[in-house]
């Protein structure tokens, strides 16, 4: 054992070690608890859609009444988003996420509690602000657990756990609303990412590559390699050489350092109208469904088909990017997403109500492939010591794109139904369209990923 340690290398490049090294169990779990927590992040998120409907008639409200309420949580998702990340840089994404998780379950339980929509509004800014946080620094972990040759895949299927866990919100609701009313559905709804924060706080280790920065926390990080299969000497030291050559300084202003404001700028840009479009069909999908004349549980369906059809696209456009790259298939669906939205507006909303179920699901399928997957291209634009904070900041810019869809979906739907709806959120995936265009440094395709490797 000691020969074993002697011939072990003084310094550790903690990068090579990671993307080059294999995908063992604890790896696995820990991308497993981050999927977990998003799941937790879009249930949580998306409860208000489904009981927006229910709130509007037993309060006899108007929709543009609740559109404030509606704000605040998405405000408060853009004020975590980016302090989660300048956090999660600066203290571990470890507590990031699990501060990210414990928030938004205690507010979402306390707005079972509201007698009026200020209340909510209220508790939903609090939520807002642990969900915000969650998804970059679920992100990140994942990033900085996973090897570079599954890091595109594993990213998207933790972020596609959005409208995953969104669908499983759509059968909740259908289940519980009706029984316990939208009282037990926020209190049953915050109770689960509760537990879950406690099973994090019990088991989730700090990323290995933010352990590496902090001398003083070598100890912890040699123990988790142990976990790791990659054992390593007592007097071990670490680096991250390609942290080194690709950031000579942290925080906000290295996204705009040479080579990186071009991207940094076309990605806020995608975000923004992205999340504009994601959040109109979150908070207002069945709202708009309800204001056609269809059953409150039959326009539920329209966003549970959305949310089914986002988690096919997200996962089918990880394996294309892995593949051939990220630039057409991001391209290629968003394409996608302003044909079917524009497809959708020929549809009788009474009459053919199937086939508008089934167009919502195309649309999902295409816009979820997108927003999901832009966080791998975040992932591979920015370098460790700034990915949090990179992550992070097109989120929360995404995020003012998300604020607009609170008014602008009430007032759109309020003005022209369904076609000003649908025509809003075919406009804003154009846009992303030509954001993503713009976009310099995509993921290259796996071929050409290898050939830029270095050799070992």
């Amino acid at each position: 054992m000691k020969r074993d340690t002697l011939n072990l290398p003084s310094s550790i490049d903690i990068g090579r070690v990671l993307d080059d090294g294999p995908f063992t169990a604890v790896q696995k779990i820990v991308v497993l608890l981050a999927a977990l927590s998003i799941v937790m992040d879009g249930f949580d998120g998306q409860l208000i859609g489904f009981a927006i409907p229910v709130l509007i008639k037993e309060w006899s409200i108007t929709r543009n009444a609740f559109a404030p309420a509606v704000a605040a949580g998405l405000i408060g998702m853009g004020i975590g988003s980016a302090c989660a990340g300048l956090f999660a840089d600066r203290f571990g994404r470890r507590w990031a996420l699990i501060a990210s998780v414990l928030l938004f379950g205690v507010a979402t339980c306390c707005i079972g509690f509201a007698n009026n929509v200020t209340s909510i509004a209220v508790m939903r800014f609090i939520a807002g602000l642990g969900i915000g946080g969650a998804l970059p620094s679920a992100a990140t972990m994942t990033a900085e657990f996973t090897p570079a040759r599954r890091r595109t895949l594993a990213i998207t299927a933790t972020i596609v756990c959005v409208p995953l866990g969104g669908m499983l919100a759509g059968l909740f609701a259908s289940r519980v609303l009706p029984v316990y009313g939208w009282r037990g559905l926020f209190w049953i709804g915050g109770t689960l990412p509760i537990v879950l924060g406690i099973l994090l706080l019990a088991t989730l280790p700090e990323s290995p590559r933010f352990l590496a920065r902090w001398p003083e926390r070598w100890d912890e990080l040699r123990a988790l390699l142990g976990r790791m299969s990659r054992s390593t000497g007592s007097n071990t030291a670490f680096t991250d050489l390609v942290e080194q050559k690709a950031e000579q300084r942290a925080g906000f202003g290295a996204l705009f350092e040479t080579g990186r404001a071009r991207d940094t700028v076309a990605i806020w840009c995608a975000f923004f109208m992205c999340l504009l479009a994601v959040y109109s069909a979150f908070s207002w999908l069945p709202t708009m469904l309800a204001a056609e004349g269809l059953d409150v549980a039959v326009a539920g369906s329209g966003l549970t088909a959305y949310n089914l059809g986002g988690v096919f696209g997200a996962l089918g456009c990880a394996f294309a990017i892995t593949r051939y790259g990220s630039r057409w298939p991001l391209l290629l669906c968003c394409a996608g997403g302003v044909a079917s939205a524009l497809a959708i507006r020929g549809i009788d909303v009474m009459h053919h109500t199937h086939w508008l179920v089934f167009g919502l699901g195309v649309h999902g399928l295409f816009v979820n492939a997108v927003q999901s997957t832009m966080y791998a291209l975040c992932a591979y634009v920015y370098p460790t010591r700034v990915r949090a904070t990179g992550t992070a900041s097109a989120l929360a810019f995404g995020r003012i794109g998300a604020i607009v869809s609170a008014f602008a979906g009430a007032l759109l739907i309020t003005a022209g139904g369904a076609s000003f709806y649908l025509a809003m959120l075919g406009a804003a995936m154009f846009m992303v369209l030509v954001a993503l265009m713009v976009v310099r440094h995509h993921i290259p395709r796996a071929d050409d990923a290898r050939a830029r490797a270095p050799s070992v």
